[in-house]
């Protein structure tokens, strides 16, 4: 057994840069849609989509350095 368990790194990369896609992807629908659909969006739903799609671009970017190479070759 490794030293953080018994992590399944390539699922756990595989799932974080696809949530990281789907956030950016919920993210810029709902800002796209929102706006066509209602006109100018509340500042709240605005901050809520931005964050969306700047979590969205970190989780995506971060999985596969964290899960897929860093914990790795720490173990």
């Amino acid at each position: 057994m490794g030293r953080y368990g018994d992590l399944d790194y390539p699922k756990l990369t595989k799932t974080g840069f696809f949530l990281g896609v789907a956030l950016v992807a919920i993210g810029a629908i709902g800002e796209i849609a929102g706006t066509a659909l209602y006109g100018p969006l509340p500042a709240w739903e605005n901050a809520l989509f931005t964050d969306l799609e700047i979590i969205g671009i970190l989780l995506g970017l971060l999985s596969p350095f964290v899960f897929g190479m860093f914990l790795p070759l720490t173990e």
